[in-house]
């Protein structure tokens, strides 16, 4: 048993401890020395215990014994000494470059407007969000008002309908309609965004359609906006999907039509992020349009004529990656909400809803009416009017108008009413110049490029900073809640992305070596049409009704089988280009032959998470060989975990025998089983590499562990049971609830965790390297989401009727099971509606960042008791953030938050797709997660994160069913409490390497494979030099041949110089990185590389070849770059 510590008391005596300024000088002059003598090459212990000894003289009277005690003992251990650094001392052991701490100087910096306004609700009239609007023929003397018309069909590739439903039912004849009436007049013009939809046409249409379609695309009637695979969603997607579908439409387009698009077009995503901005740019677009932005922000921007706006990262402190967006005025992007502040007028100028047409219905009860010669006069100027009112809200005389709305132009009566009735309108007003306007159709890029020319060039634009989260589109309807909707396969879609990520790189790296045999037909076909697959079925689920979570019961099926058909796909790459790699068999480039490693993890349905393989581990068998997989670029180090049928096992690598650890497994009666154990052992995989062990029966292992076993609340029956006594022999189970006193304890080399004893919920951690006591609490919460009022929650809004309750009583007392191992010690509590693990692990030599972290996972299941509720994690600390916090956005950047109380409890809540912290100006802590879900602080200290949530009503935002397909969730985080060398007081954040890393591993775990009837599993030699501790490899993507169906003799080597904070404490010890002093990487270090050339984000737009054995380029901080290399064949 761990000694008990008395965290009440440590703290009090460590906190109220005065030391002198001179005193804190001698003990960073002294620590200093520790640390020269650490990095020596030989480790002087006599004089350790001298520099020591002088410490423990300066402090005998302080009450830093605690922290000169736990010195002590690690230097009696004869142990490598991590010493503690005092607050004060500012020398830092890591280097970062220069990054920017403050926000960038802009016109609108979003974080101040929020502090400054009022996000009142009141009526406008007309514009019943905004203010009046009114225009006379006096304004417009001298002037010319310039209308673009931009012809839309919004197509969402699933939602109420699959995907493929809605291409036969619908969007094919859209685009067959498109087409056919385009090349009829020059004048017309269309904009289309989603190349799902486009690409499954060209596979179908005619080739008369197909050269049209060519035709239209190449004279710029028929306009490719974005060019994604689809519209993604900007919330809870990560960076590396966003990036991954825009590169499959723009590969796509570019080899079927030879074009680039220039502007972006998002008009349906529920919010916008500033990555999306950056994404753009990089991938050399001009421009970017976005729709869905909170009411009252529309409001005051409008009134500043501030609606067009060069957006800019918060760290760009030159505007280098800024891009000019058009932010829409009103409501809604369909006819009424387009033309003009009336809807009740616009709506009459959308002629798909003639009576003779009749698509849908006004709801203002005033029927549009067809243009003839004696109306057209008054049609036109009433037209007319509301497009001058709608100019009133820009600063230049060119105007966007859009047409269209979702699923529109199917039927040829409406393409044709809408060109002809507008063409009418067109011709009368042009015709008569003293109406000072001119109208025409036009494309996004037409309308974009004569804006900037009214402006005399993109400049004279204001600038702006920040996101638009989170939106509403009326009173207090906001829309928080589908960022936690379907929590399942928003957890899937992170797998898919890691196993994608790793096949994307294994295959390139194969690739190259089965073209050195003259294998590649037989090795590249089959598995580049999985990887095609793969691609295409993460790219779509990235729309904006996939990953969301708002499409109908049956489409989130669909979207489902898609995702687990992708992972398999990919483990089946990964294990082809294992085989090809690691052996040397005649046959090992046949990708056919699967049976040689298969993955530990097994999916077999697309609503259950992934089962363990059961390895069989028998004295009369041979050793079973484990080939583990690391997709990142530097050394990982930390333990793994394997479902083993024999307690008796040793763990060998090569002839080192490694230490382990088995736990037992418990089933639902709290019986532990006895035909299957977890196996747990410390790993080392070089970076892009592959590492084996063996595994074999073994008795009395010293270097296998048996934990001690801890069980309270247990019931009579399972004290006195057979499956405890049957584990006697090898476990030390104390299942006496009365023995039980205290905190329960667990802990490893850097810091105890303490747990109630009644409840087992974490309340705390000790640093061991200091002493000190920092509260870190965990507790469930619930959120009732029905309200009095017709307005309720549904997928789309969050309106909780108020604050949480606790999930479960004070007097509640769940069973508990404390595990406390040599590798790996945990507490698991059994509670109603969730299973609950806290999990730390013990350091590998200093260079994993596995032991800084508590691993939390949640199996959580509210399909019983839960209805019209939201389960909820809360995480309290004594850290003083006030209302400041940080969320991620995207997992590529930070971005400050504030809690407001003027806006409501539901408008605090904020995208986290991987990462959120709160600090102070001592400490930080962070939470980490492997799914996408929404945070808040809304106190200081405290996160809440929502976990799932079942509703059972619709919220009337189109989906028209509620949220009760739940399943059984798990939701996996890791937290992190880290002190700073020095009083930080900065505006911009970034998350520490250890926070980096803790991410990356959460989200690309190594991959466990076991071999099959393979005679020898060779490892191919190491990839090179280490890397800067800041880079990230994004991806290694193979890049399509222009027949699109097979892979090139190119990948993209896309990479990311995350910001890393450096200033804060604990650090890894042996990162295996180099400092990042500069941006200058050697891209020969990385890879076997023959050649490379920079292009940018989409891989359209290609610089020059980089020179020199080494290709030497710069990666910015911040950035991210892609280059399109070759690879050797030497790997």
């Amino acid at each position: 048993m761990a000694q008990q510590l008395d965290p009440n008391a440590l703290e009090n005596n460590i906190r109220t401890g005065r030391v002198d300024d001179q005193l804190n000088q001698r003990l960073a002059e002294l620590q200093y020395k520790i640390k020269q003598l650490e990095q020596g090459l030989t480790f002087n212990k006599e004089t350790l215990r001298k520099v020591f000894a002088q410490l423990q003289s300066l402090t005998s009277e302080n009450p830093h014994a605690d922290s000169l005690r736990i010195l002590t003992e690690f230097i009696e251990s004869n142990q490598p000494y991590h010493h503690p650094i005092s607050r004060n001392v500012t020398a830092a052991m890591d280097t970062c470059p220069a990054l920017p701490y403050d926000v960038t100087k802009v016109d609108k910096n979003m974080m101040e407007l929020y502090d400054l306004w009022s996000f009142d609700d009141v009526d406008g009239g007309v514009w019943k969000q905004g203010y009046p609007l009114n225009t006379n023929d006096q304004e417009w003397q001298g002037r010319k008002l310039k209308v673009f018309v931009v012809p839309h069909s919004h197509n969402d590739p699933g939602w109420i309908k699959t995907y493929e439903q809605y291409f036969q039912q619908q969007t094919q004849f859209i685009l067959n309609n498109i087409v056919d009436h385009l090349i009829l007049d020059p004048q017309r013009r269309f904009i289309w965004a989603e190349m799902s939809y486009l690409s499954m046409w060209w596979e179908t249409a005619s080739d008369e359609r197909k050269a049209n379609a060519k035709k239209l695309i190449s004279n710029g009637q028929l306009e490719i906006v974005t060019g994604g695979w689809v519209m993604n969603d900007e919330a809870n997607t990560h960076y590396f999907a966003m990036i991954d579908q825009m590169i499959e439409g723009n590969e796509w387009l570019k080899n079927t039509f030879n074009v680039r698009p220039r502007s972006g077009w998002a008009i349906d995503p529920f919010g916008h992020t500033p990555t999306m901005a950056y994404l753009l740019k990089k991938m050399n677009f001009d421009n970017m349009l976005i729709q869905r932005v909170h009411y009252h922000v529309k409001k005051q921007l409008a009134a500043a004529k501030s609606l067009e706006f060069r957006w800019r990262q918060v760290w760009d402190t030159n505007g280098d990656n800024e891009i000019l967006c058009h932010m829409m005025p009103f409501y809604s992007y369909d006819v009424p909400h387009t033309c003009g502040p009336d809807p009740k007028i616009c709506c009459q100028f959308d002629f798909a809803r003639l009576p003779s047409v009749r698509v849908a219905n006004c709801p203002w009860k005033v029927a549009p009416r067809a243009i003839n010669n004696d109306n057209v006069r008054e049609r036109s100027l009433t037209l007319l009017d509301q497009y001058r009112k709608k100019s009133k809200l820009f600063k230049t005389d060119s105007l966007l108008i859009i047409l269209g709305d979702d699923f529109r132009y199917g039927k040829k009566s409406e393409i044709e009413a809408q060109f002809e009735n507008y063409g009418k309108i067109f011709k009368y007003i042009n015709n008569n110049p003293q109406l000072n306007a001119h109208l025409q159709f036009s494309t996004l890029s037409e309308y974009f490029q004569s804006a900037k020319d009214d402006a005399n060039g993109v400049a004279n634009f204001p600038s702006l900073t920040g996101d638009f989260y989170t939106y509403a589109d009326r009173e207090d309807h906001y829309w928080s809640g589908y960022y936690v909707t379907r929590p399942f396969h928003k957890r899937q879609e992170r797998v898919v992305e890691s196993y994608l990520r790793g096949a994307e790189i294994l295959f390139s790296l194969a690739l190259p070596t089965a073209r050195k045999y003259q294998a590649e037909e037989q090795f590249a076909k089959p598995l580049y049409s999985l990887l095609k697959q793969a691609r295409r079925n993460l790219a779509l689920f990235q729309h904006h009704d996939g990953i969301t979570g708002t499409a109908r019961d049956f489409v989130v099926v669909d979207y489902g089988n898609r995702l687990l058909q992708s992972i398999q796909g990919c483990q089946q790459i990964i294990s082809a280009s294992a085989r090809a790699l690691l052996t040397s068999s005649n046959d090992r480039f046949d990708s056919s032959v699967t049976s040689s490693f298969e993955f530990d993890e097994v999916f077999a349905e697309q609503n259950q998470f992934a089962h363990q393989r059961l390895i069989d581990i028998n004295p009369n068998h041979e050793s079973q060989t484990i080939v583990l997989y690391n997709s990142l670029v530097y050394e990982r180090n930390g333990a793994v975990k394997l479902l083993v049928s024999n307690p008796s096992v040793v763990v060998m690598s090569k002839d080192e025998k490694i230490s382990s650890q088995i736990n037992l497994i418990w089933n639902d009666m709290n019986q532990p089983l006895t035909d299957r154990y977890e196996l747990i052992f410390l790993a080392r995989v070089p970076p892009l590499g592959f590492a084996t062990y063996k595994i074999s029966s073994s008795e009395r292992t010293p270097t296998t562990f048996y934990p001690t076993i801890q069980l309270l609340n247990v019931a009579a029956d399972v004290k006195n049971s057979e499956g405890l006594r049957h584990h006697n022999e090898r476990f030390v189970i104390n299942a006496d609830n009365s023995a039980t006193s205290g905190d329960l304890v667990i802990e490893n080399n850097h810091m105890k965790a303490l747990f109630s004893s009644q409840n087992g919920m974490l309340r705390g951690v000790v640093n061991k390297l200091n002493g000190q006591v920092e509260k870190m609490s965990i507790n469930f919460m619930r959120y009732k989401s029905s309200r009095n009022s017709k307005d309720k929650s549904g997928a789309y809004l969050f309106l909780p009727k108020g604050k949480a309750e606790a999930h479960i009583s004070d007097h509640y007392k769940p069973v508990i099971r404390v595990t406390r191992g040599a590798l790996c010690s945990q507490v698991d509590v059994i509670l109603p509606n969730i299973r609950h693990t806290v999990t730390l692990y013990a350091e590998m030599g200093g260079s994993g960042a596995q032991p800084f972290g508590l691993h939390v996972t949640n199996h959580v299941d509210i399909r019983t008791n839960y209805d019209n509720q939201e389960l909820a994690i809360r995480i309290d600390s004594d850290v003083k953030s006030g209302d400041r916090f940080y969320t991620d956005l995207n997992g590529f950047d930070i971005q400050p938050r504030k809690y407001y109380t003027k806006i409501p409890l539901q408008a605090n809540f904020y995208p986290m797709p991987a990462t959120a912290f709160l600090q102070d100006q001592q400490r930080r802590m962070s939470i980490m997660t492997a799914q996408p879900l929404g945070v808040a602080s809304l106190e200081s200290g405290q996160f809440d994160v929502i976990l799932d949530r079942r509703l059972m009503q619709d919220d009337n935002r189109g989906l028209a069913q509620p949220i009760k397909d739940n399943v059984v969730t798990p939701s996996t985080f890791v937290l992190l409490m880290e002190e700073w060398a020095q009083n930080n007081t900065d505006e911009l954040a970034y998350p520490s390497l250890v926070a980096h890393r803790l991410s990356w591993e959460l989200l690309h775990p190594v991959r466990t494979l076991l071999s099959r009837g393979v005679a020898e599993v060779r490892n191919p030699p190491p990839q090179h030099a280490h890397p800067p501790c800041s880079l990230h490899l994004l991806n290694l993507r193979s890049i399509a041949a222009p027949d699109d169906q097979s892979p090139s003799q190119q990948s993209a080597l896309i990479l990311h110089n995350v910001g890393r904070e450096c200033r804060l404490r604990p650090q890894i010890q042996k990162p295996s990185c180099l400092p990042t002093t500069d941006a200058r990487v050697q891209l020969g270090s990385l890879l076997p590389l023959a050649a490379v050339r920079p292009t940018s984000l989409s891989l359209q737009s290609d610089g020059d070849d980089v020179v020199g054995g080494e290709f030497v380029v710069d990666v910015k901080p911040m950035e991210i770059e892609a280059f399109r290399v070759t690879i050797g064949s030497g790997v």
